[in-house]
């Protein structure tokens, strides 16, 4: 069994216990029920005709597979409100327990602090979490193509699109990014990290990200240890980049996203 597979084993068990608690009926009512999603396409600089800039998509994330611990968070909300003070477009949340350490709490005090787009980032594997997602305010899902049929792709983003959000199709390969192409993905994340090993090799973003046609959101995943990171993902081509340990067990989340910022847009206007 690969380290995915265990993952969603116990994503989907602890899944089957919310469900015994909360219908997909009433959890549709409540996503129903729920504030209109925020355009997370727009925020990314998806409807930009010249993307100039480098979007900052920041991580709530307490614990990793690989590294173990990484920071406490006793305060989700506080921590997301500097994110978005320091320029971060996107404010994602694991909720995925055993593994990360998050939860749905830390997803709803989250939305209720900042007014900017929140990504649910969680091992999608039934419909159910996406309608549980929407009804705690999430903008946004992660699908991950290694995790998914094709046809389980599609229905996945059709149902996202329809509650008005937008998903994070998450890569590996270039075979897994022209599944993603295939379904007319509008945010393609290549993830550097490899799922088997745990291992992080950077190069592998500007190996593939060359093969993502115009028009999606390409966003960087995984790996970004300081700007000299941002730089060499900004200069093969990410238009975001996804920051979570970087961020978490920084003293300055704030200023290190200024910093990623500022790195980014500089090797944008050098391409």
């Amino acid at each position: 069994m690969t380290v995915l597979q265990d993952i969603i084993a116990g994503v989907r068990e602890d899944l089957d216990a919310r469900m015994a608690v909360v219908s997909l009926a009433e959890i549709q009512e409540r996503a129903r029920a729920a504030a209109p999603a925020i355009d997370a396409f727009a925020a990314l600089g998806g409807n930009e005709s010249v993307r100039d800039d480098l979007k900052v998509i920041s991580e709530v994330k307490r614990r990793s597979p690989s590294k173990g611990d990484l920071a406490g968070i006793a305060d989700p909300a506080a921590l997301a409100r500097q994110y978005s003070d320091g320029g971060a477009s996107v404010i994602s949340v694991l909720t995925e327990e055993r593994r990360f350490g998050g939860s749905l709490a830390d997803l709803d005090a989250v939305r209720a602090a900042v007014g900017i787009p929140v990504l649910r980032k969680d091992f999608t594997c039934d419909p159910y979490m996406i309608w549980e997602a929407r009804a705690h305010g999430a903008d946004l899902v992660l699908l991950i193509v290694a995790a998914l049929t094709d046809e389980e792709l599609r229905e996945y983003l059709a149902l996202t699109h329809e509650l008005g959000m937008n998903a994070v199709v998450e890569t590996h390969t270039a075979e897994e990014i022209a599944r993603a192409v295939a379904i007319d993905a509008r945010i393609i994340g290549i993830n550097v990290r490899n799922l088997k090993t745990l291992d992080v090799d950077r190069g592998v973003f500007a190996a593939l990200s060359g093969t993502i046609p115009a028009g999606p959101v390409v966003v960087a995943e995984s790996g970004v240890r300081d700007a000299d990171d941002v730089t060499h993902y900004a200069l093969h081509g990410a238009n975001a980049i996804l920051v979570g340990e970087a961020l978490v067990t920084d003293a300055t989340p704030l200023e290190r996203i200024t910093e990623f910022k500022a790195a980014g847009a500089l090797a944008i206007s050098s391409r």
